[in-house]
């Protein structure tokens, strides 16, 4: 897939399809004689994606706001979106076979497919073939504390110290085991799927239980991971953090 985007439409058609597949934004010139280079290169690899990538095309001349808020200085320019942001780039005429792992990186691996199917097979298949596969491994902790195998949860989470929600689950195990009082609530409304509860009553709890603070604010931070940092919810409990904890 590949078309021509402007400023009035780069929104929909860059930011929102993005939340989709992953596309890639080609910020070139008429003037510009490596932009000639880059194009057709990057045009026959998308193509040969067939539509797993869409390629957008930007007249940096023709649409300047945008060229400027993506602090495009030098073209030719790839920025490469997904979720709604700016996921890698690169700036110059780059050779076929960088462009070609250029792309290869926007797609999902293996292990990110078994990721999407969430069984425990699936999941334990992942970790096998990446096993720092933060997703991965996150998701299998979730499966197993919920039917109670906490040691090998935590073992899992380890391997994944950078991963907020793996943080925030970890903190929970452990306020769990601890008998942490005023949570039990808590804990069982976000089993239930009812985030906006959990965060009132963990947020809630935090003056009284000075040692366990740093702990419960890893599980609301956890929350506010998955709910992402667009949700009204996460906005407003972000502010109620702060004041709770300052």
């Amino acid at each position: 897939m590949i078309f021509d985007v402007t400023e009035q439409d780069f929104e929909a058609q860059v930011i929102e399809r993005s939340r989709k597949l992953p596309v890639v934004v080609d910020f070139w010139a008429e003037w510009c004689g490596p932009c000639r280079q880059l194009g057709p290169v990057l045009e026959q690899a998308v193509k040969a994606r067939k539509s797993k990538i869409a390629l957008a095309k930007l007249d940096t001349d023709r649409n300047p706001t945008i060229s400027q808020a993506f602090r495009v200085q030098s073209i030719p320019a790839v920025k490469a979106f997904k979720d709604g942001r700016v996921a890698a780039e690169f700036v110059g005429a780059q050779p076929r076979p960088q462009v070609e792992r250029f792309l290869n990186a926007l797609l999902p691996s293996k292990a990110d497919m078994l990721v999407k199917a969430g069984d425990e097979a699936s999941l334990r298949k992942a970790i096998e073939l990446e096993p720092r596969h933060a997703n991965a491994l996150v998701a299998l902790a979730r499966l197993l504390h919920a039917r109670g195998e906490d040691d090998e949860a935590l073992a899992l989470l380890e391997r994944a110290p950078s991963d907020f929600g793996g943080a925030g689950l970890q903190a929970r195990i452990e306020l769990q085991r601890a008998g942490t009082p005023d949570l039990q609530d808590a804990f069982a409304a976000l089993d239930t799927g009812d985030q906006e509860r959990a965060l009132d009553l963990l947020i809630g709890a935090m003056p009284n239980t000075d040692g366990a603070k740093d702990e419960i604010r890893k599980v609301v931070v956890g929350i506010l991971d998955e709910l992402g940092v667009e949700h009204p919810l996460a906005r407003d409990a972000r502010r109620r953090l702060a004041a709770a904890l300052y």
